[in-house]
């Protein structure tokens, strides 16, 4: 799936949902343990799901800092719903202290995710110290909020408008971006008004404007350095 997200090459959710099926649809046990093609199976046992549940034991990394976990969770979720035609109930299960389990929805960990770090001015802050790497940090954590609303349409408007607000528009960050990691500017800009354009960003307003013309200055300037 991380494939076809960051190639842009897919067009409808239905093309996400095969991308799962066909690289997840193997089935495997004592008689085929190197695994045998299985899609059918899989396809039907998917179609009559009604809960998806992701775990994490630890505290070291989350949700929109791996690919891993929409590819799986946002995959499964995006399949669930095409091949079964109802949107599943989808949770986010906290093992990081198994004396105290936590149980939330993917909705409410996506909002605590970005709020808590995508937002924070202290992580932007601290991505600042590291460069070219911290860069591309805000672009990955862009990425994976994009691909998760690619496969689980839970991402809001006011949040894409915040995270624009504070990765690309804000003068300081953009200032820090051009002069360390240009490609992270126009990687998020163009993964913005991917959202926009596609109709995950519903009412993009202003946006929609500001950053065709924000890559339009980036394209200038490369011309002129180039």
């Amino acid at each position: 799936m991380q494939g076809l997200i960051d190639e842009r090459c897919w067009e409808q959710e239905s093309d996400l949902a095969d991308a799962y099926l066909n690289w997840g649809g193997y089935a495997y046990g004592s008689q085929a343990e190197d695994g045998v093609q299985a899609k059918q199976a899989f396809q039907n046992r998917l179609s009559q799901l009604e809960v998806v549940v992701q775990n994490q034991d630890n505290r070291e990394h989350d949700i929109l800092d791996s690919d891993d976990y929409y590819q799986f969770q946002g995959g499964m979720t995006n399949a669930v719903r095409v091949f079964g035609g109802e949107m599943p109930q989808v949770y986010h299960n906290d093992h990081s202290n198994p004396q105290q389990p936590k149980v939330r929805t993917l909705k409410e960990e996506l909002n605590r995710v970005i709020r808590s770090r995508v937002l924070n001015p202290k992580w932007i802050g601290a991505m600042r110290e590291h460069g070219y790497k911290g860069a591309f940090e805000m672009t990955a954590s862009v990425d994976y909020m994009f691909a998760y609303d690619a496969t689980t349409n839970l991402i809001a408007d006011y949040q894409y408008e915040k995270v624009s607000d504070a990765l690309v528009f804000d003068d300081e960050n953009r200032a820090f971006l051009e002069k360390h990691n240009p490609h992270a500017l126009e990687e998020m800009a163009e993964r913005l008004l991917e959202a926009a354009q596609r109709g995950l960003w519903q009412e993009p307003g202003e946006y929609q404007d500001k950053l065709q013309d924000l890559l339009l200055s980036i394209d200038e300037q490369q011309e002129a350095a180039g």
